[in-house]
């Protein structure tokens, strides 16, 4: 179970130009790189677990159509285990269009099928007790839900990866996570607070578990025994901050499977997160472990 996390949400086929700059008004941008890639957050966090050199299983839903095929071949050719993404008939993969800037900073613009089937009752629930950890986005609420709760009933680690979502889902999944990590501005969106402080505080008294925030290159804070605690990340020249919060929570959930205290485990996290950070392409710039280990070495910290 150590070095295994199973993960499940969002299953998309991003295609990612590499542009000197974010139109303002409508014209013609010609990029200087494109990749197409699967991820979406939950596969992007199983595919960083996989380089990390983790155990990685997606649960996801896909369309019978051509992005669907390109999501699972990227997906298998990642590392990550495929065999139980479900193939809807008649519906469409989730795509997406993405501008990533000189400075590493980006506009995605997503599509979702909404008639995508949210039905989970086919999720192998009974299987999350031979994961060390399971890891949820927002994007399938239903799922989400099963499978956080299946994890803690496993008494496994239930990560949430709470990002920008309806109100009403942030405020479903949070109480089912043991570790709720919030992106800033879903934590904005669900407590009306805009200091981090004060939104985890508030977020605190919806949940049961751990609260925290990603924020960028400040690092990672948190709420232990009701004291802010915060671990920096490392600094870097951004070239592509696509996935970074993927590659984090993956990257954490991973360090929770073993055994590693909140503060290692985000100190990690942050640092993998950075590394991804200086390479384009989304999530096929995270890093591997030796690459992590190396960053946390040289800063003097214990990887």
């Amino acid at each position: 179970m150590p070095g295994s996390v199973l993960c499940l949400g969002a299953a998309v086929l991003d295609t990612i130009f590499r542009v000197e700059a974010i139109p303002t008004v409508p014209t013609k941008v010609l990029p200087s790189d494109c990749v197409q890639v699967g991820q979406g957050m939950a596969s992007a966090a199983a595919a960083a677990v996989a380089r990390l050199g983790g155990r990685a299983r997606i649960w996801a839903r896909v369309g019978d159509d051509a992005a669907g095929r390109h999501y699972l071949a990227d997906m298998q050719a990642a590392g990550v285990d495929v065999s139980q993404v479900r193939r809807v008939a008649g519906r469409r993969t989730a795509i997406s269009t993405i501008l990533v800037d000189k400075a590493g900073q980006c506009l995605v613009v997503p599509y979702y099928d909404p008639a995508l089937d949210p039905d989970p009752s086919w999720l192998p629930l009974g299987e999350v007790a031979g994961f060390g950890a399971a890891l949820a986005d927002t994007r399938w609420p239903d799922g989400a839900a099963a499978l956080l709760r299946a994890a803690r009933a496993a008494g496994r680690p239930a990560v949430l990866d709470a990002d920008i979502a309806p109100v009403e889902v942030l405020a479903r999944l949070v109480p089912l996570a043991t570790h709720a990590l919030f992106s800033q501005a879903a934590l904005a969106l669900l407590t009306g607070c805009d200091g981090i402080e004060a939104g985890l505080r508030a977020a605190a008294g919806r949940a049961t578990g751990l609260v925290g925030t990603t924020a960028g290159g400040r690092g990672f804070y948190w709420l232990d025994g009701g004291a802010l605690r915060h671990v920096p990340a490392p600094r870097v020249a951004a070239v592509d901050t696509l996935a970074a919060g993927d590659v984090f929570h993956g990257a954490f959930a991973l360090l929770l499977t073993e055994g590693r205290t909140i503060a290692a485990s985000a100190r990690f996290a942050c640092a993998a997160a950075s590394l991804k950070c200086t390479r384009f392409g989304g999530r096929l710039g995270a890093p591997r472990r030796a690459e992590v280990e190396a960053m946390l070495a040289r800063a003097g910290q214990e990887p």
